[in-house]
């Protein structure tokens, strides 16, 4: 392939992206959806395999219940509106992995349509339209490498054949390859919200082909547009997307027309490459699946599922920056997995001052986390432990300087705070009498200090604290402390 020439920004400003984002989503259903094999990732090849999902003569599919409870409750974490009725259709095309030579999917009658999701910050939000979100049957997989023939030869493992999918597709709203990866994070985060799939792309449980076109700036008609496929991460798949821009961007600049076309992104040359020319619906020859009814969705069943609807994580940042005051960037970050955001705010309900909790976070669990290059999932102290540690601040056990170091030797020993504070057993001095003997040795030992404070240099208080603190080991009740010096000193 030619290297591309050079886009500048000036160019690139010229012209406007037009993506569009089409997930397919392995919905986390113990057994296929029109057969009772396992959906279990790893198993041998071709043992999780029946007549069903080999597409053997005479075998019937039977639609999962499940499958099709998760997907109408995806759709509604997506805003999308859930039609009575959805027809499955036959999605014919021929590929070795396809062992029925069509797919079960749906077409023109989904489950479910005009969805959206947020992008962006508050103050600057953009809506993106949800086309479509449909359940589909997966394919199986063509194993290229890793066997003594596979110069020549293609092995074929059906396990996934028949796995339960659904297909997300965005209207074509996205208009920057950071919005598309932003787009792709938020939809994941909503759907691990919901519990319906693990949304695991190392395991194919999460997969993205992204459509793309470019149009000069202003333009309303749509440019012509490629198809990538098969990127593994949304880093992968906003860098195939910045190449893929500049791309078309070059060769419009130099006159020529784009292809509408599948291609392949090849991460360690950062390039797209053709694959094959892209089909249009009618090429797929689609009707209606004959061994199947149509999927009526009953009013009290979507009552149902909508109840088991949780609060999703946009609304949970909103609701704990305002019920907790954390700030905007923590929220997202304790909101980053449902299990996180449960675990947080029991942690806050059940301790003596909630807002303490969600401030020792800020302050002291994430600081340390942020510093050693940690994600807060692999914090040595539990957020149980540090609702633990704010009950001991709270009712004075322990003082914030104690709290620090504890936190600090959580950390060098990988310990939760619960089992580091059993060891060391700090106590905090609250004793009037004990403090009273320091705090005059220490008044006894800094004459000029004293003559300083007493000339009106009140500040110099804070010095007199730090002596009282370093003599009683950290130990001392700062308040208390505070308290005995302007007595004594005055």
């Amino acid at each position: 392939m030619a290297t591309l020439p050079e886009i500048s920004p000036r160019t690139r400003s010229n012209y406007e992206p037009v993506i569009g984002l089409e997930v397919h989503v392995q919905l986390l259903t113990a057994s296929k959806i029109f057969c009772s094999c396992s959906t279990r990732f790893g198993a041998p090849p071709n043992a999780q395999v029946c007549p069903v999902c080999l597409g053997l003569p005479g075998a019937l599919p039977v639609l999962n219940r499940t499958a099709v409870e998760f997907a109408v409750l995806a759709a509604m974490a997506l805003n999308c509106r859930i039609n009575r009725t959805s027809i499955f259709a036959r999605k014919n095309y021929f590929y070795p992995d396809l062992p029925k030579g069509y797919q079960i999917s749906q077409y023109d009658q989904p489950l479910a349509e005009f969805g959206w999701i947020l992008v962006g910050s508050d103050g600057g939000e953009k809506k993106i339209g949800i086309t479509r979100l449909h359940l589909e049957e997966d394919a199986g997989k063509s194993l290229h490498e890793g066997f003594a023939d596979s110069s020549h030869t293609t092995a074929i493992d059906l396990n996934r054949s028949g796995v339960p999918l659904i297909e997300i597709v965005s209207e074509p709203e996205l208009s920057s390859p950071h919005e598309a990866y932003e787009y792709l994070t938020r939809l994941k985060e909503i759907i691990l919200y919901t519990g319906v799939s693990d949304c695991n792309m190392e395991e194919g449980s999460l997969r993205c082909d992204a459509n793309v076109s470019v149009r000069p700036r202003g333009e309303k008609q749509l440019g012509t547009k490629t198809e990538i496929k098969n990127v593994n991460s949304f880093r992968f798949i906003r860098q195939a997307l910045e190449y893929e821009v500049d791309r078309q961007i070059g060769i419009l600049q130099a006159g020529g027309q784009i292809t509408q076309e599948t291609r392949l992104y090849e991460a360690n040359q950062g390039k797209t490459y053709a694959m094959r020319s892209k089909e249009e619906a009618h090429d797929y020859r689609y009707f209606p699946e004959p061994d199947l009814l149509p999927l009526t969705i009953a009013e009290t069943w979507e009552r149902e599922i909508r109840a088991k609807l949780p609060e999703l994580p946009q609304a949970r940042r909103k609701r704990l920056v305002e019920e907790y005051g954390v700030t905007e960037y923590d929220a997202q970050v304790l909101t980053s997995t449902r299990n996180l955001a449960e675990q947080f705010e029991r942690a806050a309900r059940a301790a003596k001052n909630p807002k303490r909790v969600a401030n020792l976070v800020q302050a002291e669990l994430m600081g340390r986390l942020k510093a050693r290059g940690l994600e807060i999932t692999q914090s040595p102290i539990s957020m149980a432990g540090v609702a633990n540690s704010a009950d001991l601040v709270e009712s004075g056990a322990i003082s914030g300087k104690m709290l620090k170091d504890l936190y600090d030797l959580c950390f060098e020993r990988q310990e939760d705070f619960a089992e580091t504070y059993r060891k060391e057993k700090p106590e905090q001095i609250s004793d009037r009498s004990r403090l009273e003997k320091i705090v005059a040795e220490v008044i006894a030992a800094n004459p000029k200090q004293v003559e300083q404070y007493r000339a009106g240099k009140k500040t110099i208080v804070g010095f007199f604290v730090g002596q009282v603190m370093k003599a009683s080991k950290g130990q001392a009740n700062p308040a208390l402390v505070n308290e005995l010096l302007v007595e004594k000193l005055e």
